[in-house]
């Protein structure tokens, strides 16, 4: 917080720094730079630099050197609260650097007093190993000026030496870090070499040694420690990295010094790449050895999905895409792929949303536990999921704790149960005595003590240790062959120096023939200088890893115990298990209809026959019965229809669907065509021959040719034929699937519903509904027009025509509605069925109905089966059954006006009273001068002119009748007054006309 406050005070006003300048307490004093150097003020400016006298507590101050001096002593300072600086009883100098070639010597030991930088007053002291003899001073003194004292000594061999010779191994021990592998592997590598120095039979001239560090698994820290055993005597002859990144690192450059690399803990693919790294061997196989064992394991639970999240590294992005090629040619997919570098929250909350289920899981231990808990946070673990892990982890790495997680122990534990590991197999699991005569149970006995009693659950590395045991055989019985080899060329081991490369050539040649029984089991390289091993298979249950089964890559050969245990009682499924459920037609609706539909087609077969049955009837004959057969015909075929629209998987088999298909198509087409066809071309014919005003007598005095209607029909018939034979042709029907959002049933949560709907389609099916709904449409919209048309024509050609108009009328309406809204329902299969079938139904319904019952109940009511031929017989005339019909239609209109006249005569009769009265009124009133001249004047006839009661000009005389008219109709003086202008305007203008038209 004092850091941070100084900060934030230095990035303020200048005004601010004038209190710290005024300030005795609270800071430090400056103090004096070096002799030859400075001191760098962090976060002030040279103007600051000048005015300020105190500096505030916790306040850093570093020390620079000019030139090629370095720095000795303590090079940062910093203020305490009591207003002292840290270290002020070491003194900090500049001085001169002296060469550091002095400070190494081959063969030899340097000690260097004080420890540090050589730098003015440092002392050299130098010793040789045994064998050899030191040739110069041994002390060296660096001046004043950064020059040594005396010329640096060498060690020469002591050919008169008997005792051994050590040969040095470059050890980097990962202590800590992301894989602390190195607190059981150094042990171990330590108790192999104590056994190897102490064997009369393997390399008895020479002492293997250790020189180890702590790389902490860090390609950073392994760097420097790189550079300390490459330019700090002795020699080494081989380097031994742990983790992959390190070795990486090691590997590459090892190259460029002639070095054999062996590792004991480097699992990645990328090192197996001999052009990159040409001298690295390692006894820990390579990470996609684990690979064939997941994909034997995948087939064998039958999973085809699988699911990976990665910690970004070199080593698992190389096992992962060695993976993905080898899942890809046994037919698996990777779905998710996920990676992270320090945090896995959302890469884990990823794999959550993608429905992940198999999931392999590649990184250290460490990043483990935090994928772990955030499993846990998201609940990505339990019946419906496996994890496949690495198994070098320790055993009981779930359960330390680890402040970098916020997750307890038995959270943990929850999250981590059920999951696989493979793992490459580290001990031997026959007891069987290899090349250190050890047993692998002696081995980890003998282990365990020097450990101390260190709980190996909690000891890193612990499963690695016989490999690292195995490494420095490896390399102690490669050295021993090389011996042989290289005396025959006049070379030893001790010879060796950065620039052999023969030494390095034989070293390696013997490394790669290494056959021999360690501890982890049989030892041997591949080309690649990876170890060959078979791969052990756990499964942790309740709370502890259990052996389930062993996997030998080279044989192909997967060893089972049967012994794996799932908490959902069995392996879990890869993804959702989806279950396809086709939806079916109601079969209840389908039987309703099927009913109706055929009960219509009995109505068809019935009206067809009576049709038939009397056609040489004359009532019949003018209804055009040829063309009413087509219609009857045209509607039990469209009733037909209904059947195979409501075929589906019930019925029949999903490769005979398509013939289901072309059935609706072809009979809802022709059936169509046949029965509105025929309807329409008798509205046609009517509104051409008999809507012309002008032309109207003639088009009556006209006969209406057969044929003309019946090409008509063909003509309609032939386009629909057409039309749908080619698209048969070009774009036949098949079955389409279409998919409906997948339902969760609520017995089940790890399955998932697929509904699916078959639908009968083409390539083009909107292009050629298109088409057809058009031209429907448009003879529908014609047929409706017409019907309008004609509704007020009568004509005994075709005497039912107003009812095919009707038909026409409930027809159009009902196909105009049905298309499109079957369309809209089409996804939903009752309704759209409902719907459709309804519709023809009742369009086929309604036709017959409106065509032939009138008939029936006239033929039935009236008696009219008689032929024309009969009916000609009976009459003696040609009068045919139209004029009759004329004639009962003139009687109700002659008994209507009866009434009318009536009426009217009543109104006559007060008419004339009223006016008898006027004239009455006038007589008396005028006076008789008036009499006189009105004397002369012919008397008011009281009869009327005969003439007045005839008929107007033009109209026949009426026959009175007293039977038919009433009495005051043939009283012709009640009914007409005298004035024939008054007869004229009441009867001839008004009633006499209808009585005889």
């Amino acid at each position: 917080m004092a850091q941070l406050l100084f900060l934030i005070i230095l990035c303020a006003l200048p005004s601010l720094v004038v209190p710290i300048h005024n300030s005795s307490a609270g800071g430090c004093a400056i103090i004096r730079p070096p002799r030859d150097g400075g001191i760098r003020y962090r976060g002030l400016t040279q103007e600051q630099i000048r005015s300020v006298q105190i500096l505030p507590v916790d306040y850093e101050i570093e020390y620079i050197c000019r030139g090629n001096r370095v720095i000795v002593g303590p090079k940062v300072r910093k203020c305490l609260p009591n207003g002292t600086w840290t270290d002020m009883t070491q003194h900090s100098r500049c001085l001169l650097l002296c060469p550091r070639v002095w400070t190494s010597l081959e063969n030899g030991r340097v000690m260097a007093r004080p420890p540090g930088p050589p730098v003015e007053g440092t002392v050299l002291h130098y010793n040789c190993h045994a064998g050899f003899i030191l040739e110069g001073r041994n002390i060296s003194h660096c001046t004043k000026l950064g020059k040594w004292d005396a010329p640096k000594p060498t060690c020469l061999y002591d050919r008169n030496y008997t005792g051994k010779k050590k040969l040095y191994i470059g050890a980097l021990f990962p202590m800590s870090g992301g894989w602390p592998g190195g607190q059981a592997c150094m042990p171990s590598a330590q108790m192999a070499l104590d056994l190897v120095n102490n064997r009369t039979d393997i390399l008895p001239d020479y002492e293997l040694e250790l020189i180890h560090f702590d790389s902490m698994c860090d390609p950073g820290e392994a760097t420097k420690l790189l550079y300390d055993l490459l330019y700090t005597e002795p020699i080494k002859i081989v380097l031994m990295p742990g983790c992959s990144s390190v070795s990486t690192l090691v590997a590459e450059a090892a190259r460029m010094w002639n070095l054999i690399v062996l590792s004991y803990g480097s699992s990645s693919p990328a090192l197996s790449n001999r052009q990159r790294f040409p001298t690295f061997f390692r006894t820990h196989p390579s990470a996609t050895l684990h690979n064939p064992t997941r994909v034997q394991l995948f087939q064998k639970w039958k999973w085809t999905r699988i699911a990976t999240i990665q910690q970004t590294t070199e080593v698992f992005t190389s096992t992962l895409d060695d993976l993905e090629q080898r899942v890809k040619e046994a037919g698996i997919e990777i779905s998710v792929r996920q990676s992270f570098l320090s945090d896995p929250g959302v890469a884990v909350k990823n794999l959550k949303r993608q429905d992940a289920r198999i999931i392999v899981g590649l990184f250290y231990e460490t990043e483990a536990r935090k994928v772990f808990c955030e499993v846990f946070k998201e609940k990505l673990y339990g019946k419906k999921y496996v994890w496949f892990l690495i198994g070098w982890y320790a055993d009981n790495w779930f359960k330390i704790k680890d402040p970098a997680i916020n997750c307890t122990v038995e959270n943990m534990t929850e999250a981590v149960e059920g999951h696989v590991t493979t793992e490459i197999v580290m001990l031997n699991p026959e007891t069987v005595r290899g090349v250190s005569n050890l047993t692998s149970q002696e081995f980890i006995a003998s282990l365990m003590s020097r450990l101390g009693g260190k709980n190996p659950e909690e000891t890193g590395g612990f499963q690695e240790a016989p490999l690292a045991y195995d490494a420095v055989w490896a390399l102690a019985l490669a050295l021993n062959k090389t011996v042989g080899s290289l005396k025959a060329k006049g070379r030893r081991l001790e010879d060796f120096n950065y620039n052999n490369h023969d030494i390095t050539s034989e070293i390696y040649r013997a490394l790669n023939t290494s056959s021999f029984e360690g501890v982890s089991g049989h030892v041997v390289f591949d080309a690649q200088g990876s170890r060959m091993a078979m791969t052990l298979i756990e499964q942790l249950q309740g709370g502890s890893y259990k052996k389930i089964g062993y996997y030998d890559i080279s044989q192909k050969n997967l060893s089972w115990f049967g012994n794996d245990v799932w908490i959902g009682d069995r392996p879990p499924a890869d993804r959702t298990l989806v279950n396809e459920e086709y939806r079916l037609l109601s079969q209840k609706l389908f039987a309703a209809v099927s009913v109706f539909a055929g009960l219509g087609i009995l109505l068809g077969i019935l009206c067809l026959t009576f049709n038939i049955y009397n056609g040489n009837v004359r009532y019949i004959q003018n209804s055009q019965p040829y063309l009413n057969n087509m219609t009857a015909v045209g509607c039990m075929m469209a009733l037909a229809a209904v059947f195979p629209l409501g075929i589906d998987g019930h019925h029949v088999h999903r490769s005979q669907f398509p013939v289901v298909c072309q059935f609706r198509l072809w009979l809802l087409g022709l059936g169509f065509s046949l029965a509105y066809g025929s309807m329409f071309t008798k509205i046609w014919w009517v509104h051409t021959l008999f809507t012309k005003k002008d032309e109207k007598k003639e088009k009556k005095k006209q006969h209406l040719e057969p044929w003309k209607l019946y090409a008509t029909v063909g003509v309609l018939l032939a386009i629909d034929f057409l039309s749908l034979m080619v698209w048969q042709i070009v774009d036949p029907l098949h079955i389409t699937v279409e998919k409906f959002t997948k339902e969760a049933p609520k017995e089940d949560l790890d399955v998932l519903i697929q509904p699916l709907l078959e639908h009968c389609s083409s390539e083009k099916m909107n292009t050629w509904l298109g088409v057809v709904y058009g031209y429907k449409g448009l003879l529908l919209l014609l047929g409706i027009f017409l019907a309008y048309e004609t509704k007020s024509v009568s004509t005994e050609k075709i005497n039912d025509h107003r009812a095919v108009g009707m038909a026409i009328y409930n027809v159009a309406v009902l196909c105009l509605i049905t298309a499109p809204v079957t369309m809209i329902l089409s996804s939903q299969q009752d309704a759209s069925f409902a719907f459709a079938s309804l519709a023809i139904v009742f369009s086929a319904y309604i036709t017959l109905v409106v065509l032939f019952v009138p008939k029936m109940r006239r033929l039935i009511t009236r008696g009219e089966w008689q032929s024309e031929q009969q009916d000609t017989l009976k009459t003696g005339s040609s009068t045919n059954n139209n004029d009759e019909e004329k004639s009962r239609q003139l009687e109700r209109e002659n008994r209507e006006l009866q009434k009318i006249i009536q009426e009217k005569e009543e109104r006559v009769s007060a008419l004339r009273n009223q006016l008898a009265e006027r004239q009455a009124l006038r007589n008396r009133r005028r006076p008789s001068t008036g009499q006189n001249q009105n004397h002369n004047a012919p008397p008011p006839s009281s009869q009327p002119d005969p003439k007045s009661l005839l008929p107007p000009p033009g109209y026949p005389n009426p026959i009175i009748d007293n039977h038919s008219l009433p009495a005051s109709f043939s009283n012709s003086s009640s009914l007409y007054p005298t004035d024939s202008k008054m007869s004229r305007n009441h009867c001839h203008n008004s009633q006499i006309p209808l009585l005889y038209k």
